[in-house]
């Protein structure tokens, strides 16, 4: 019997890494890894020979451009990868007849509000990252009738460029850091994400939820809510890191892109329809550091 195959694209890079580790648990599947040395996303006419060449039966996305402020001065390649890149796999993938898993940021809501944004709440992206993110989610979206994007917020895990990698590094060379505490959000653990994600296709193949019923746009992070500050005494509390981690409003730390105020994703559309159970932020912060 022929394995089903799902691509995983952009697969050394945080996200990708996470499905890697996760692939054993799914043995009767076959996960086919390409960064972009196996295939450049950008090259429209290559996504297409590769899609005829390989029996590829779910794309799952993870290639993005993601340096928030060095996208600024690079807005034509983030441009490049984040909406030319989406749209050539999301319409491969429709030619094909195949669904694609894509995933986007909280960083397309910027609104000042207190409630969790919910996946039809007006989009104000600040920044060409924002905009460029939001503009590959429509793309895929009107590409493949098939396509789910997914909206996440404050990624984390062992791999990659992140917050928890950059807090273990300075709180071991530092007596003390200044972190903001006026953005709010969620953080999310990338191999909870991952494992969700396997949980959807899996839901799919067995039949328990329509192919058609994953389109559209879709929230995902762990549970609760906190501040960067607070996620910072979290990690150095955990690790036993002595380094004090001192308050400060993001007026006192300026980056070349204004960060969203307030992130914190509603996620009851996802787990009412793929009944799935998401940890808690804290729960998963304590696994990851064990």
């Amino acid at each position: 019997m022929t394995k089903m195959t799902i691509l995983i694209t952009g697969a050394n890079g945080q996200l990708g890494q996470c499905f890697r580790e996760l692939a054993a648990g799914y043995p009767a599947w076959r996960f086919l890894y390409v960064d972009i040395n196996e295939l450049d996303i950008t090259n429209r006419r290559a996504v297409f020979s590769f899609f005829e060449k390989n029996a590829v039966q779910w794309c799952i996305n993870c290639a993005a451009y993601a340096a928030v402020d060095k996208a600024e001065s690079e807005p034509e390649l983030a441009r490049k990868v984040n909406v030319a890149g989406a749209k050539n796999l999301a319409a491969a993938c429709a030619r094909q007849d195949i669904p694609i898993i894509h995933f986007s940021t909280d960083y397309v809501y910027h609104g000042r509000q207190n409630a969790p944004f919910r996946e039809d709440d007006p989009v104000s992206p600040k920044g060409v990252y924002a905009r460029t993110k939001l503009a590959g989610d429509r793309a895929v979206l009107k590409a493949n009738p098939l396509g789910m994007v997914i909206r996440t917020s404050w990624l984390y895990s062992l791999y990659g460029q992140n917050f928890l990698r950059t807090m273990l590094r300075l709180g071991a060379e530092r007596p003390s850091i200044g972190v903001v505490f006026d953005q709010v959000g969620t953080p999310t653990y990338a191999p909870d994400l991952a494992a969700a994600v396997l949980q959807i296709v899996q839901k799919v193949e067995n039949k328990a939820v329509e192919r058609a019923s994953i389109a559209g746009v879709w929230h995902y992070s762990n549970e609760g809510v906190t501040s960067w500050y607070d996620f910072a005494r979290a990690i150095f509390e955990l690790k036993n890191l002595p380094c004090r981690v001192n308050a400060i409003e993001s007026k006192d730390f300026p980056t070349p892109v204004e960060r969203p105020p307030y992130s914190v994703l509603n996620k009851a559309k996802i787990k009412a329809a793929f009944g799935l159970e998401i940890p808690w932020w804290r729960e998963s912060l304590e696994g990851c550091l064990r």
